[in-house]
This record gives C-alpha cells, sequence and structure tokens, in this order.
C-alpha cells in the first residue's frame, strides 16, 4: 500500500520560519529580495523600462509595509507559490523566466517573515493579462503564524491592494520581535542588505519640523508636529566600479569604503575580476597579522544583494590576509541564503581568486619597495603557507623570508653571504634544538637556521628538496660534533675512565656523553638531539615488543645507537673538575646536572622524570660541599 506523509503545516511554518535562518533580521532582506526577483519579471514581461521601485513604510500600530513594483501574482499563481511549501518552483513557469534570474525563493522567502510576525498579508496586482486581454484581479493572501491561511480575489479598486502592478507586504509584529520592526532597525537592515541593489529602494521616515530629526514611532502627518519624507538608501554603483578623476581618488574612495563596512584601513588593495562567474570586487590587506586559523570572513553580495558579511571558504586557505568585498552572479547560495554552496563554480571561484591574490603577492615582493617590505613584515606568515604549495613563491620565499639564524635575523641569502664559499647551511626542526646547538654553532662558523616556527620547517625542508643550489639539510649530531675540536689523545686516555662511569650513569636517560674543545668556554655541555637515534629507540622497542623470530629480525637490524648525545667542553672549568673527580657519587651527580642544565638552556620544560634527577643529583651535591671529606653511604653507618 502506498500513502503520503502528512505535514504538520504549523510545524513545517516553525522549521522554516525559525530554525532554516540563524537570525531574525534576514527577514527584511528575503522581503527586499522577492521584491526584487517580482520586478526583474516585470523586465522580462515590459522591458528595462519597467518601474523597478521597492518602498519600506513603518506602520502606526508597529508593522511594517513592503510594497514593490513588481509582475504581481495572480489568484492561480499564489496559490501555487504560497500555498505549496517545498514544491521548487521559484516562479519558473508562473513568471516566465529562467531560474538563474532570481536568487530568492518566494514562497519560502515570505515565511521567513514569520521570526518576527504574527500575521502576513499580501496584495497584489498582476501584470499579466488574461487570455480575452482583461487584466486579472487583484488577489490577499493572509497567513498565519498556526500554519493557516486565506487567499482570495477582492475588487479591483479595493484601497488596500495597489493601484498599479506590484504587491505589497504587511506585517502584524510578534509582540516580543516588535523591536526588528522599528523604523531605525528597518532603515539599517534595509541600507545594509540592499544599498548595492539595482532597484529604487526608499523608506519613509518621520521627521520632526523643529530640527529635523527622526521622530517618535506613530507621530502623524497630520497633527501639524511632524511630516514624512521619503529616504532612499540605493541607487549607486558597485563602490569599485565607480568612475574617479584619478587613481588616487580611487585609492582614497575604496580606502574609505573599507573602514565603512570592514572596520579597518587596509594595507593593500588586490581588485578582483572573474567574467565567468559575473564576479567583481575588492580583497583588501589587513593591516595586523592574524593566526592562520582565523576564519577568513568575507562580505558577498550576489546579484547586488548582501548575501553575509561573514562568508568563510571563498578563497585558499592560504589567503588569510585579506578580507573580500565582492559581488557575483553566478554562484550559489545555501538554503537559507546565508552562504554558498560548494559546488563546481565556488571551486572554480575560489582558485581564480586565489590565482588573483597570488599574482598579487608575487609582483609585490618581487621587487624591494616599501609596499614589498610592509606585507612582508605584517603577513610573513601568509607568505610561508603559500610557499608551501606554490613553486614560484617558493623560490621567492627563499630569497626574501626573515628566518631566525646564528647570524641573527635575516634570510637565507643573507647568511649565505656571511659564510664561507661553499659552506651548507643546516637547521634545525625545533626551536629547543636550535636553543642548544646555536652558541656552538655559531662559536664553530656554521650557518644555522630555526626551523621550529610556525611552517618553517616544512619551507626549509621543501627549499632543501626543490632548490639544491642553498645547500640546505637539517642538522644532525654529526655535523656539530664533527666540527668541534677532538680533545689531545694523552687528554683523551687520561679521561677516558671517567667519560666511560659517566656515560654509564646517563644511559638510562637514552644519552651518550663525549667531550670535546669548544667555543665558547663558558657553556659547559650542550645536548644533540639525533634523530637517526630515535628511529634506532623506536627499532629497540619494537624488539621488546615482538615474538622471538621478528625479534631476531629486527635486532640484526637495529644499533646501540642513543637518541641524545651530550658533549662535554673540556675547555669549561666545572667539566674539567667534573673529569678530576675520583668520587663516583660526585662524578655522577654532577654528570646528571648538566645534563638537565643542557636540557634547561634549550628552553624546554622539564618533565617529572627529570626533575626528580636534578633534585637528586643537587642533593648529593649539596650534601658534599657542606659535608667534605665524607660520603652519605659513610654517614648512614
Amino acid at each position: 500500500m502506498t500513502s503520503t506523509f502528512q505535514v504538520d503545516l504549523h510545524g513545517v511554518v516553525d522549521l522554516l520560519a525559525r530554525h532554516l535562518y540563524s537570525s531574525p533580521r534576514v527577514y527584511l532582506r528575503e522581503l527586499l529580495q522577492n521584491g526584487v526577483d517580482a520586478i526583474t519579471a516585470r523586465r522580462g514581461l515590459a522591458g528595462e523600462d519597467a518601474p523597478a521601485t521597492i518602498r519600506l513604510r513603518p506602520l502606526p500600530d508597529g508593522g511594517l509595509e513592503v510594497a514593490d513594483s513588481g509582475v504581481g501574482l495572480t489568484l492561480a499563481e499564489a496559490g501555487e507559490l504560497l500555498a505549496t511549501i517545498g514544491r521548487s518552483s521559484k516562479r519558473d513557469v508562473e513568471l516566465g523566466t529562467g531560474r538563474e534570474e532570481f536568487l530568492g525563493q518566494f514562497g519560502i522567502g515570505l515565511l521567513s517573515a514569520f521570526m518576527v510576525a504574527d500575521e502576513i498579508e499580501l496584495t497584489s496586482r498582476s501584470a499579466r493579462s488574461r487570455p480575452d486581454g482583461e487584466a486579472p484581479a487583484p488577489v490577499r493572501w493572509r497567513g498565519f503564524a498556526d500554519g493557516s491561511y486565506e487567499l482570495t480575489e477582492v475588487a479591483a479598486d479595493d484601497p488596500t491592494v495597489p493601484a498599479e502592478p506590484g504587491s505589497i507586504v504587511r506585517l502584524r509584529p510578534r509582540r516580543d520581535m516588535d523591536h526588528w520592526l522599528a523604523p531605525a532597525t528597518v532603515t539599517a537592515l534595509a541600507q545594509d542588505f540592499g544599498s548595492l541593489l539595482p532597484v529604487d529602494l526608499q523608506v519613509e521616515v518621520r521627521l520632526d519640523l523643529d530640527d529635523g530629526t527622526p521622530g517618535p514611532r506613530g507621530s502623524s502627518a497630520v497633527d501639524g508636529d511632524a511630516r514624512t519624507v521619503w529616504r532612499r538608501l540605493s541607487g549607486r554603483e558597485l563602490p569599485w566600479q565607480e568612475r574617479h578623476a584619478t587613481p588616487a581618488e580611487r585609492d582614497a574612495a575604496l580606502t574609505r569604503y573599507a573602514e565603512q563596512t570592514l572596520g579597518f584601513t587596509p594595507l593593500a588593495r588586490i581588485d578582483l575580476d572573474i567574467p565567468v562567474a559575473g564576479l567583481s570586487g575588492v580583497a583588501y590587506v589587513l593591516p595586523a597579522a592574524v593566526s592562520p586559523t582565523t576564519p577568513s570572513s568575507h562580505r558577498v553580495y550576489l546579484k547586488r544583494m548582501l548575501l553575509g558579511t561573514k562568508v568563510d571558504d571563498l578563497l585558499p586557505p592560504w589567503a588569510f590576509f585579506v578580507r573580500c568585498v565582492l559581488d557575483a552572479s553566478a554562484l550559489r547560495p545555501t538554503a537559507s541564503r546565508e552562504g554558498l554552496y560548494e559546488d563546481e563554480v565556488l571551486l572554480a571561484t575560489r582558485e581564480a581568486l586565489g590565482a588573483q591574490v597570488r599574482a598579487w603577492a608575487l609582483a609585490t615582493l618581487a621587487e624591494d619597495s616599501p609596499a614589498g617590505r610592509a606585507f612582508l613584515r605584517v603577513h610573513h606568515l601568509a607568505v610561508r603557507a603559500l610557499a608551501l604549495q606554490d613553486d614560484d613563491m617558493l623560490d621567492l620565499a627563499a630569497r626574501v623570508l626573515p628566518f631566525e639564524t646564528t647570524e641573527g635575523t635575516g634570510t637565507l641569502t643573507d647568511l649565505q653571504a656571511a659564510l664561507p664559499e661553499g659552506a651548507r647551511l643546516l637547521w634545525t626542526p625545533s626551536v629547543e634544538e636550535f636553543r642548544r646547538v646555536a652558541p656552538v654553532a655559531a662559536a664553530q662558523g656554521l650557518g644555522l637556521v630555526n626551523g621550529g616556527y610556525v611552517y618553517d620547517a616544512d619551507l626549509l625542508e621543501r627549499i632543501s628538496n626543490r632548490f639544491p643550489r642553498w645547500r640546505l639539510s637539517p642538522v644532525t649530531s654529526s655535523d656539530v660534533s664533527q666540527a668541534l675540536l677532538e680533545v689531545d689523545p694523552l687528554r683523551e686516555l687520561e679521561i677516558a675512565g671517567t667519560v666511560q662511569a659517566i656515560d654509564a650513569a646517563l644511559a638510562p636517560q637514552d644519552c651518550e656523553v663525549i667531550v670535546r674543545a669548544y667555543e665558547p668556554s663558558v657553556l659547559p655541555a650542550m645536548l644533540l638531539h639525533d634523530r637517526d637515534g630515535d628511529h634506532e629507540r623506536e627499532a629497540r622497542a619494537t624488539v621488546e615488543a615482538a615474538d622471538d623470530l621478528w625479534g631476531q629480525v629486527l635486532a640484526e637490524l637495529s644499533g646501540p645507537a642513543r637518541s641524545r648525545q651530550l658533549v662535554l667542553n673540556d675547555t669549561n672549568d666545572t667539566v674539567r673538575s667534573l673529569l678530576a673527580t675520583t668520587d663516583p657519587q660526585v662524578r655522577e651527580a654532577g654528570a646528571q646536572s648538566l645534563y638537565v642544565t643542557a636540557l634547561l638552556l634549550s628552553g624546554r620544560p622539564l618533565r617529572s622524570s627529570e626533575a626528580t634527577l636534578m633534585n637528586g643529583s643537587l642533593a648529593v651535591l649539596l650534601d658534599r660541599a657542606l659535608r667534605p671529606g665524607t660520603t652519605p653511604l659513610e654517614e648512614n653507618r
């Protein structure tokens, strides 16, 4: 048996009017869009000279009247559009024009007014003629928040219907939402949504005759204390398409527009133009740096009606340094018309917009100019993000991006120029490792780059792979240790036993100990991190967890390497005293203290086990300093 769904009209109205949209403020946009679509349809019927007006008039009882000079509705059209929720007609047949000409959905759009109204009344006079040549009778549709409605024809001379073709919508406010219909709110919303519409949008404003300011709501034009005037809100060109006498005047005008609409003075401006999408606009470069995770909210108009002021996903993720204001005709809105539908057109538009922003960035950075330096200083993170996926920007970024290096903050070009001919540039994958190695690397003349900041490690690795001319590679323990001076062979024999004992004391920390002579001499020890040693440690852990057969195979592939290497400085007095001591407890505690100190110098916080290690070593050293000549073991006897 086949059955049809039972639809609760009240529930559908509640769903559409209260849950489809993010805010009640969009009710006015939907009413404006209905008027614009009706005007578009009338122009298709009568030509471009057809009247194009929308009038907003606050009513004395707190309601609102929205009148348009559009094509109007017949009884049949009103029944089709307003009584059948969910039909995807959108005036396709009734209004005699294609779907792409319209942005709104008349029936659903009108229902959005239930967010602020308990009752909606639509009276309409059609611009069409019946087959017999006579004008169809005007109609009145009255809908109620409980889901019921009335639809009737009315007399042609009824004073409540338009005198000419068009429609009038009247809203009776809900008690708790009447502020959305207040004159000041209506004017502000109409200005926001409709200021760029290609129609004559006006709002009735009541003026006090004494000072010319708006009078109280409900004041009458016949009491001699106030009068009403019509204030035009639309009719201007798109700001970026307005003509100006000079480029400087255009720059100043578009800067003022950004300040008024976006709330900031832009660092720069990028003109946007994608004819295939019917898109034009401006991308404004933010005056201050923002996080890459900050939503890139843009102001988007569709067919010159404001879609939203916080539309995201319009540009590629790397373009987080700009905010756009644009108008398009080929993009599709979502059901609530507060965002963009993710389809092939949006994907192509996003790529094209990204290409135009990219072209501007490349051209700006390619020459040494105040604009380029200012952009790089503020938005170097965005340049890094783009360089990760664009070889042209990568090549440019390698020459202009600042990095923290052993020579100070500078570019790879600066660092390369400061090194001997043919020397390699090394980089660390973390800030901690850079801090561990940098003092010694600088003293030994090694060129070291800090890759520990956002994007830098990936960026440096990509430069290493794509552009061998930079001779750039990640630093290893051997790079640093090989640059240090070996101790004298006799000295090495003299301290061999002590070094072996210290090495055994730090073995539980997965740390190997070697002794070298290096500058600066005030640095007692340096901790190197060996990524190859990390791999060996992972392999050993796998061996321990594997069964006997696989354990044997893996054991043959893995070695005894440790992931960290503590390089003691034989030119440091503290280290020489430690190597000279014959007390095993002092030697072990001193080695542990040097190990933890090297960790702290890297800027890395101590784990609980390392803090415990330091506390224990300090306790031994303090005890020995306070009670010379005895050991804790002797005292316990």
